[in-house]
């Protein structure tokens, strides 16, 4: 007796084909819609949350962002703060400090308009300045892209030190982490003499002249 050859009738395969489809597009759609985003926000809270870090012997203390700040690596004058990665290049901050030997509270002009111009002047690609005061020090902001990575380099005075601090989100998303580096060297408090108000330019406060009596 020869044994039947059992036959999947094709509305059947049909009808499995257009199940399984339909599935993978209702769960695409709840990837897109529902789950990735939320997921995304959380990524980015969590390597935004700030934590703190102080040294006593480098004069600051500061927030530095949780994406970024994972170790510690002390060296002459600085420190180096870090997310290790074992293929790509990870995200950091070095940060160094050194006395300042005038003891002013702010930048000179001729330093500010080297570094406002040094983009235009040497051909630097998205490079940006900004002046800006950092818990009340005179401070200056540098972006620009090198080696096909961006840095943000941010300098603070204050009578006592000189802060450099230059930061990178090496081959992480840009935009985050370069919003990292941003709101942590913003949180910078330098130690020593409090800075003098700047003095706005071009105002000067005049005291009234009394007339002088007469002889």
């Amino acid at each position: 007796m020869t044994a039947m050859k059992m036959r999947i009738p094709t509305q059947v395969i049909v009808g499995i084909g257009i199940l399984l489809v339909g599935g993978g597009v209702v769960g695409g759609e709840y990837f897109l819609v529902k789950w990735y985003p939320g997921h995304k926000a959380a990524v980015q809270d969590a390597t935004l949350a700030l934590k703190p870090y102080k040294n006593d012997d480098l004069g600051f203390e500061m927030q530095v962002a949780a994406g970024i700040y994972r170790k510690a690596a002390p060296f002459a004058g600085g420190v180096r703060i870090y997310s290790p990665s074992l293929l790509l290049t990870g995200p950091s901050l070095t940060i160094s400090s050194r006395p300042n030997p005038d003891a002013t509270a702010e930048f000179t002009p001729q330093d500010l308009a080297i570094w406002e111009t040094d983009g235009v002047q040497h051909h630097l690609p998205r490079y940006e300045f900004e002046e800006t005061r950092i818990n009340n020090r005179d401070a200056v902001l540098i972006w620009q892209k090198k080696n096909r990575m961006m840095f943000l380099t941010a300098k603070v005075i204050s009578p006592a030190h000189l802060i450099e601090m230059i930061c990178s989100p090496g081959s992480e998303d840009e935009r985050l982490y370069m919003q990292a580096c941003d709101e942590s060297v913003r949180t910078i408090k330098v130690a020593g003499p409090a800075s003098p108000t700047p003095v706005t330019p071009g105002v000067q406060e005049i005291a009234p002249v009394k007339p002088s009596a007469k002889p």
